[in-house]
């Protein structure tokens, strides 16, 4: 009730203060009088009649001061509850947060309708009250006794050497309690959900070890076996054959190529897969030869993705005989130490886990390879690079070299905390969402007459249509990447940018972002006419002429983007490029792994797609005096990218004539953000907003989606108002804002 009514109030407000600021535009002066924003005064008594309150749980009877714990311990766990799964996961969330509250537990939880995923840090004092609140019976009080309790997966994997508070807090594991709704609690690409009950046999972990004992043995004999005939072959055989030797098993690693890097089991053999839904092709290639009834062993970290496994090789392939690593690796390691402390590990090297620690090393066997030198090790770790953050391998050495980054460019950026002073700060990471209105289709009558729902179609009508390759290559992101088909420019602003790229002084582009490569097409088209009418000779990125490079940090996309560009510099944007374009979709495309790929154009222009982790160290990078990437200073630079660092990209650009002429454009896209700004700018400071509030009085979880994304979008909004403010007080350019689309601004260096 006391939230129903400040929620009604401020919106109360907001209305009055909207329709005062309509009068005061419509008046020759101000109002005189300003409504004020209103004051609530709660009288809250006690009820004499009201029943006492219930006691608390068992598990919060002297409960120790979590604060006051000395260490703190790892632990994870996961459930699948049969039947109906999780029938609320959004309440499942919310009632997780508010039990775990009182232990002050730490950690990363994922829920979905078919379970819950955790890996958490709890205060060692209260680890057994914690375990009683996740295990309680319904009877006893329990509340969650439906989602987790009897439902987890063999317990808990609780890591038996609790860390030093010390030691925790320089390097802590978790920062927060994460609990998130999520549509997977691992995502793994299948159309159609599986049985997770049925996942064939859970191995307990002395099993599995003394199974792949057996294996060694029996491949040592095996080998003894074979060297002994190949040095018997010239004798001649009169002993009995050797009786046959059991087969052995086939010990699947499911995890990903970055985990199996420092570390695996011994007979295993990794799928080396970058992303957990890539298994499913490469499980039907390595065991479409293999009998039905042949042993199958699979492992993981924490047992969660082999339940998965388990279920689509005994459900979907129809494997009678396969068995998982119960708990996974962290339980195989718990366990050892505990039952057997004197057998020597079968699992070698670290063991990835998915927290702040990065690894758990369970032998000294070094089996990574440093992504800068190329030496042994066992260490992984991330650039330190925040905007870049890639995970790797990295020995101690070049750890210190680079100051924990990948790269000189990001090294440079961590040192120098930006090689350009920031002016002023533009908010959070994210991603562009511009949004364009669906075109409708026209009515042509006998005489050619048009009905124009808007002046977007006219205009479009008006235009020169999209060359056919273009429609293609929109068509392909729709289909590849469905949640950003919008992101592409589209026929109005692509042809925008053929047409600014035609009337530069050489042709010369830098996009930042390609995404799918629609945008990278139009300049390359536009570089190439340039070139004709200056009469240029090839375009290279050192020595000038027409030319377009394309930095794109995400694989994927950058797939795709080659692969359109590649048809387009064989084909052509006509005809033939749309059908051999459109076959994409049918063949698909795969992630790009290369550094860069280069194309020509028209025998005129060049064209290069560059990976790189972070654009903006990577510019920073390029501005230096023996940069990895070498340029002639370019035309036009398109960005495209983070939002929330372009005022950086600007005084980059601006501050020096490495990357861009004097005189140069800078385009900048998506600064009206959906509209948003005028909002944004009304307001002054931006918007405020109420978002507790409205979540707790929205009755539908889909009412809640669509605040959540409405706040997101004012959020953005909030923020590209501040650039645009910023960069039109900026005396070193020109600012032209466009309305097209999302908006476009043009920024002419000075």
């Amino acid at each position: 009730d006391v939230q129903r009514a400040f929620v009604e109030a401020e919106r109360f407000f907001l209305r009055q203060q909207q329709q005062q600021q309509q009068t005061d535009d419509d008046s020759s002066s101000a109002s005189s009088s300003t409504m004020k924003r209103p004051t609530l005064i709660l009288h809250v008594t006690k009820d004499p009649d009201a029943p006492p309150p219930p006691p608390p749980p068992p598990y919060l009877a002297n409960l120790p001061d979590p604060q006051i714990s000395p260490t703190m311990t790892m632990l994870s766990f996961y459930s699948f509850p049969p039947d109906t799964g999780i029938p609320s996961p959004e309440s499942t969330a919310e009632q997780l947060k508010r039990l775990w509250r009182p232990f002050r537990a730490l950690g990363r939880i994922y829920v979905a309708r078919e379970g819950i995923n955790a890996q958490m840090a709890v205060p060692t004092n209260v680890l057994p009250n914690f375990l009683e609140c996740c295990t309680l019976p319904a009877e006893r009080g329990g509340e969650l006794a439906e989602v987790l309790g009897e439902y987890m997966e063999n317990g808990m994997n609780v890591d038996p050497i609790p860390v030093p508070m010390e030691e925790f807090r320089v390097n802590p594991a978790f920062r927060n309690l994460h609990v998130r709704v999520r549509s997977q609690i691992v995502a793994d690409g299948l159309e159609t959900p599986l049985d997770w009950q049925s996942a064939g046999y859970d191995m307990p972990p002395l099993e599995w070890h003394r199974r792949l004992k057996e294996a060694r043995e029996v491949r040592e004999k095996m080998e003894r076996q074979r060297k002994e005939r190949e040095g018997n072959e010239s004798e001649e055989q009169n002993e009995e054959p050797l009786p046959p030797l059991p087969p052995l098993p086939i010990v699947l690693d499911c995890r990903n190529n970055y985990e199996t890097q420092v570390g695996k089991f011994e007979l295993a053999e990794p799928l080396d897969t970058v992303n957990f839904r890539d298994s499913w092709d490469v499980l039907k290639e390595r065991l479409k030869d293999v009998s039905k009834d042949a042993p199958i062993m699979t492992y993981c970290t924490g047992g969660i993705r082999c339940v998965k496994v388990n279920a689509y090789l005994t459900q979907e392939m129809e494997f009678t005989n396969v068995a998982r690593l119960a708990g996974g690796v962290i339980a195989y390691d718990r366990t050892l130490n505990e039952q057997a402390p004197t057998e020597e590990p079968m699992f070698k090297g670290v063991n990835y886990v998915f927290d702040g620690r990065m690894g758990r090393r369970i032998t000294d066997d070094q089996l990574g390879t440093c992504y800068t030198c190329g030496s042994k090790t066992h260490l992984i770790t991330n650039c330190k690079n925040e905007n870049c953050h890639r995970r790797m391998v990295q020995c101690e050495k070049c750890s210190g070299t680079y100051s924990g980054t990948c790269s000189e460019g990001c090294k440079a950026r961590v040192l120098n905390g930006g090689m350009v002073p920031v002016k002023s700060v533009i908010g959070s990471k994210t991603t562009s969402t511009d949004q364009e209105d669906e075109k409708k289709e026209m009515e042509y009558d006998d005489e050619e007459n048009v009905v124009y729902s808007n002046l977007d179609d006219y205009s479009d009508g008006h235009s020169t249509p999209a060359a056919p390759l273009l429609r293609e290559i929109e068509a392909n992101t729709a289909s590849i990447f469905p949640s950003g088909a919008h992101m592409v420019s589209g026929a109005m602003q692509g042809s925008f940018l053929t047409t600014l790229a035609s009337m530069s002084r050489e042709g010369r582009i830098l996009e930042i972002g390609s995404f799918s490569g629609y945008a990278t097409a139009c300049f390359l088209e536009g570089a190439s006419l340039a070139g004709k009418l200056s009469g240029s000779d090839m375009g290279t990125r050192e020595g000038g002429g027409p030319f377009v490079l394309s930095l794109e940090r995400d694989a994927r996309a950058l797939g795709l983007a080659a692969a359109h560009l590649k048809v387009m510099s064989e084909f052509g944007m006509g005809e033939e490029g749309a059908k051999e374009a459109s076959k994409i979709r049918s063949d698909g495309v795969e992630d790009f792994e290369k550094d860069s790929v280069s194309f020509t154009y028209n025998d005129i222009a060049g064209c290069e797609l560059i990976r790189v982790s972070d654009a903006l160290a990577t510019l920073e990078e390029m501005t230096s005096e023996n940069p990895s990437i070498s340029t002639a200073p370019f035309d036009i630079v398109f960005v495209d990218a983070d939002k929330t660092r372009l005022k950086e990209y600007v005084d980059i650009l601006v501050s020096n004539d490495r990357i861009l002429k004097k005189g140069g454009l800078i385009l900048v896209d998506n600064v009206l953000w959906k509209g948003l700004v005028l909002d944004a700018a009304s307001n002054g400071s931006g918007y405020e907003s109420n978002s507790e509030d409205e979540d707790e009085n929205s009755s539908t979880e889909k009412e809640r989606e669509a605040l959540r994304r409405n706040r997101r979008a004012r959020k953005l909004a909030n923020k590209m108002h501040r650039f645009n403010s910023a960069v039109v007080k900026d005396d070193r350019v020109e600012v032209l804002v466009i309305p097209i689309r999302d908006g476009l601004s043009l920024i002419r260096k000075r």
